[in-house]
């Protein structure tokens, strides 16, 4: 057993290295200044209005079949579930200092649902990463509006602002919906297929200019570690424990991994996944405490790198 579990981390954990390789690279350069916040702010709109909408785009007309897949629907309301669970998980574990630390609800409930799970998709799973892909987008469909809207209200505080509708329409949404709409009408059967091939070259840049971009936010952070060290361990503890023991436990419970394994782990993934980074972009633009948020996210990222292995080797050991 402690074999097998060896085996199925450090196979994890190779796969997951190159990624936080890039990371750690991208935090350096952000720290030494090679890499600006206004080029930051570049990449990162780059990536949200262009490369992610045309991956998921392409993704979502070639590879997302309706009639093949007729409980899509769940993946949405998974999104909605988990995020709403872990904020839940979350406020149970900051009772005691609500609403003082109510922005410590999301970086213990709400995961980095793509920029990071996507890089972690295409190293563990490159053979399938088209059909990953397809459940990562399905999955963000309800993932980011709670991101956006309690998410926001709980990181920032509010501070005197409610959610706007053009913050939940994002890029990504939209095309999201255009993609899901065209593939369900049979409208993305007619597109010429240079069209198609187009949008996907430019898609292709959206995982590794999403990795750079995760890493050079972190590095942009202000961190104070001492202070913040018992909000991360708690808030670490339902991200990596606490959220995924329950996911692992119901995912076994209704036996997905039978019927689709690459969707149990999955899920998996997702639930051990890092904080949202979008988190603390909120703050960066709409106010809250940038130091305890940017410091809980920092070390939950560097917590990750085990976290995440251990629960995909913990979860292969238990259905194999």
């Amino acid at each position: 057993m402690i074999e097998a579990f060896a085996a199925a981390f450090s196979g994890t954990l190779s796969a997951i290295a190159v990624i936080f390789l890039v990371v750690l690279v991208s935090i350096f350069m952000a720290r030494r200044g090679l890499i600006t916040q206004t080029q930051i702010g570049g990449l990162s709109a780059a990536t949200v209005n262009l490369f992610l909408p045309c991956l998921i785009f392409a993704k979502v007309v070639e590879h997302f079949e309706p009639s093949s897949q007729p409980g899509w629907w769940a993946l949405p309301l998974a999104g909605i579930v988990i995020a709403l669970v872990g904020t839940g998980l979350g406020a149970l574990a900051f009772a005691r200092q609500l609403p003082d630390k109510r922005d410590m609800l999301p970086l213990a409930g709400m995961q980095n649902a793509g920029y990071l799970v996507l890089p972690v998709g295409l190293a563990l799973y490159p053979d399938r990463f088209d059909t990953f892909a397809v459940y990562v987008f399905l999955f963000i469909l309800g993932f980011n509006p709670v991101l956006w809207s309690l998410g926001k209200i709980l990181v920032t505080g509010n501070s005197g602002q409610k959610p706007k509708l053009r913050d939940l329409l994002t890029p990504p949404l939209v095309a999201n919906l255009v993609g899901i709409g065209a593939a369900i009408s049979g409208a993305g059967r007619i597109l010429p297929r240079p069209v198609i091939d187009a949008i996907e070259l430019v898609g292709t840049a959206a995982v590794p200019v999403a990795t750079v971009v995760l890493g050079a936010v972190l590095g942009g952070i202000s961190v104070r570690f001492r202070s913040h060290l018992g909000d991360a361990a708690r808030a670490m503890a339902v991200k990596f424990f606490a959220l995924p023991l329950i996911v692992v436990i119901v995912l076994h419970a209704v036996r997905l991994h039978a019927a689709n394994p690459l969707l149990a782990e999955f899920f998996v993934i997702e639930a051990a996944s890092a904080p949202a980074v979008g988190l603390v972009l909120q703050v960066r633009t709409y106010g809250g405490n940038e130091r305890r948020v940017g410091t809980v996210m920092f070390m939950s990222y560097v917590a990750c790198t085990l976290a995440l292995p251990a629960w995909v080797a913990i979860w292969r050991l238990i259905v194999q």
